[in-house]
């Protein structure tokens, strides 16, 4: 572990060379005011929305949106098959089946999908605005570092890793709430710093 010093607060890395955007980045959050004790880097911190994606800092009182994480939900998971080893051949049509029941990328289910949350899918706006697209978008895998891989552990058996996001669903209700952030930080904030666009580390306060 590293450890940069920070404006504000101290930056305490696990990320041996943390790329320049991501160490800006977590400068800028260590100067807030509301930071409690430190922020955090984990092995994979790359730069992201105003904040490091791999970024971790407790906040007092206030809310971030694009701390919480543009791509809200965002998560791992890693499930074991009873399988110790499999062909190529059988993993080349496993894969492809994969591949074919799942849409990756841009593309959605072409009819949507249902899930008893979207029953009880809060009365906000964004959210209702980006239920149909969400109903079509449950269940694929989207781009960039997301990923499904079939993986030998070192107990010996195949793991399925899936690394999924929140597609658009989540980065549109977090690009709306950033934009409510930022509105609210230039009324009654007018000495923390302005952030136009969509990155940034504008606040809510947790009222």
């Amino acid at each position: 572990m590293k450890i940069f010093n920070g404006r504000g607060v101290p930056i305490k890395s696990w990320c041996d060379e943390p790329e320049g955007d991501a160490l800006k980045q977590a400068q800028d959050l260590a100067a807030l005011p509301f930071v409690f004790r430190q922020v955090c880097l984990m092995p994979d911190a790359h730069s992201g929305y105003g904040m490091p994606i791999g970024g971790v800092a407790a906040l007092k009182d206030v809310v971030i949106p694009n701390a919480v994480g543009v791509d809200i939900g965002c998560g791992m998971s890693a499930v074991r098959t009873s399988l110790r080893e499999i062909d190529r051949e059988r993993l080349t049509r496993v894969l492809a089946g994969i591949r074919k029941r799942i849409p990756m990328g841009f593309n959605h289910h072409k009819n949507p999908k249902s899930w008893e949350g979207f029953n009880r899918s809060p009365q906000v706006k964004i959210v209702q605005e980006e239920l149909s697209s969400a109903q079509r978008q449950l269940g694929t895998l989207g781009g960039g570092n997301h990923f499904i891989e079939i993986q030998q552990g070192s107990d010996g058996y195949l793991w399925i890793m899936v690394h999924s996001g929140s597609r658009n669903f989540g980065y549109k209700i977090a690009k709306e709430y950033n934009k409510k952030a930022q509105a609210l930080n230039r009324r009654r904030f007018p000495d923390m710093p302005q952030y136009q666009g969509e990155g940034g580390l504008a606040f809510l306060p947790a009222d």
